[in-house]
């Protein structure tokens, strides 16, 4: 059911595509397609002028409609699958142009949040802001102790724009599913429900000071990336204070290299950020455009406006890993199986004809610099190729291929003769080993050690009362019998198992401390480096006699 309020916001939009020459995707929708014949009898449409090109159009449009068109059509943009590349190319230039509000109304809202005034913790604050945006504007000042801060403030009645436009978005998007051919496979509401996640993350500033807070941690001491200091005990739902940082935004390529920067090292390490995010971190930014990033003299980014940030569940982690090996080693067969394995493409697929579209699409950009690369439309022949056979749109990836396509804008612009694929390889086949390794499986067995020791003691019993309750459950038949022995057996052997596991982690651990701690008053050099030897090898035998069980 749709309110008043919201036909009248309809409406306006379709009254805004008008002004713009986007007559005919009004007069497309079922509420006004029988007056398509005024396209024909009316003067409007005989002596106006040629409009400008559709994607122009387009753009315009969203920008004149507010804040969350603009945002939605900056995500649309990395949507190949959705979109005509030229469309897509110009989304990717919209940018939010929104006026600021006043400096006064901000340091109310400031006031308010802190519940005193900004003179009895700042000792200065100015109203002109440092930058506005669709959500929050920026504001400098300086603590009391001479550190100098931003103060982020979110705007004011920003929450019911978004709450009233983001309805008509799942309007739009339901219509779409029910009426569009393609509305099933490219899911868009899940789309639309991806978006009113991510925005309304953005409304809430404790969350991006929690979300910087994070990467902080991960990059704590990193000569490759810096993130500035959140100051807590003065943010709030609507109001943040960060470390004010400077450095060179990383679009004035001109100023990075007269200060002696290489963009060659600023190329590979974009790429590296970018991977240990995903993989190491499973903790992304995800709104990685030029002007959220900053450069200093020394080469080290410094990252700004973490209101966006992306994860993946250990399952699309994983298969997202071994496809991006499988197509760095060109193994399309691989890949292709991985898209049935994970779901991504319907079980009926043949993976040899799979395999043979993947090749076709990935092949000619290999062993290619950058500046050769269009990753846009890579990724819109890999989705048209994907579409053949009807594979569903993965919305949880949405954010991953944004920052995939802001990490490629950013190569392009730093240094264009970036092998890209020379740069990743070895960080992901690292990765891949580190996850399947030896000393992955040591830190599994140590992770799951006390819950092993916890159980350990009770399974026997456990193991007893279950074959003993199947026992008297009576004899009804030979295969019965048979049941209850495979079943003792399988027990049997999993408690072996859990004996193993146990076991030769403890001596593992035990091995590493008398290596760690050394000798002492009750055993000697010689007997602790023994000791520790045997323990080692003792436990590593056991697991591995574990691992090839599990294999």
């Amino acid at each position: 059911m749709i309110r008043p309020s919201d036909a009248l916001r309809l409406f306006h939009i379709n009254w805004v595509l008008l002004r713009h020459g986007l007559d005919e995707v009004v007069l497309a929708t079922h509420l006004f397609r029988p007056l398509r014949f005024l396209t024909y009898v009316s003067p409007w449409f005989w002596f106006r002028q040629d409009p400008q090109p559709y994607p122009v159009r387009i753009r315009l449009t969203l920008e004149d409609l507010g804040p969350i068109f603009v945002k939605f059509g900056q995500i649309l943009s990395t949507r190949r699958d959705l979109l005509p590349d030229d469309l897509a190319t110009e989304l990717a230039k919209l940018q939010d142009r929104v006026p600021p509000f006043p400096g006064a109304e901000a340091r109310a809202i400031i006031e308010k949040a802190l519940g005193h005034p900004v003179e009895r913790v700042l000792d200065a604050f100015d109203e002109i802001p440092l930058a506005s945006a669709s959500i929050a504007q920026v504001h400098t000042g300086r603590l009391k102790d001479g550190r100098e801060v931003v103060v982020k403030v979110l705007r004011p009645g920003i929450d019911k724009i978004i709450r009233r436009d983001i309805g008509l978005l799942y309007i739009i998007a339901h219509l779409a599913e029910r009426y569009w051919k393609e509305g099933r496979r490219l899911r868009p509401v899940e789309v639309v429900a991806e978006y009113e996640k991510t925005i309304f993350d953005e409304l809430d500033l404790q969350r991006e000071a929690a979300n910087a807070s994070q990467l902080r941690r991960n990059w704590q001491g990193s000569e490759a990336l810096y993130i500035p200091e959140v100051y807590w005990d003065l943010t709030r739902s609507n109001v943040m204070v960060m470390e004010r940082i400077y450095g060179t935004p990383v679009s004035n390529v001109a100023a990075l290299k007269a200060q002696g920067v290489s963009m060659h090292l600023l190329g590979e390490r974009g790429v590296e950020i970018f991977f240990t995010q995903v993989f190491r971190d499973n903790f992304f930014h995800a709104d990685m455009h030029p002007g959220n990033i900053f450069v200093e003299p020394s080469g080290r980014y410094i990252s700004v406006d973490f209101g966006i940030v992306g994860t993946l569940t250990t399952e699309d982690q994983r298969y997202l890993a071994e496809n991006l090996l499988a197509f760095f080693h060109r193994d399309y067969r691989r890949v292709a199986e991985l898209h049935v394995e994970s779901g991504w493409v319907p079980p009926t697929t043949r993976v040899d004809e799979f395999e043979s579209a993947i090749r076709t699409v990935s092949e000619p950009i290999f062993e290619k610099p950058l500046s050769e690369i269009s990753f846009g439309h890579f990724l819109l022949r890999l989705f048209q190729t994907a579409r053949r056979f009807n594979m569903e749109i993965q919305p949880q990836l949405v954010l991953l291929q944004k920052t995939l396509l802001n990490i490629e804008g950013l190569g392009r612009q730093l240094y264009p003769e970036l092998d890209l694929w020379t740069t990743a390889k070895p960080f992901m086949e690292r990765w891949m080993k580190d996850q399947v390794g030896p000393k992955a499986l040591l830190a599994r067995a140590r992770k799951s050690l006390p819950l092993i020791a916890e159980d350990l003691p009770e399974l026997p019993l456990r193991i007893l009362k279950i074959v003993r309750q199947l026992e008297r459950q009576g004899d009804h038949g030979d295969w019965r019998g048979a049941e209850i022995q495979r079943l003792q057996r399988d027990l049997a052997r999993q408690q072996a198992r859990g004996v193993s596991a146990t076991v030769g982690s403890v001596l593992i651990l035990a091995g590493t401390l008398l290596l760690l701690l050394g000798p002492g008053p009750l055993i000697s050099h010689g007997a602790a480096l023994t000791a520790a030897v045997l323990c080692l090898a003792g436990g590593g035998l056991l697991l591995a006699r574990l691992w090839l069980w599990f294999e």
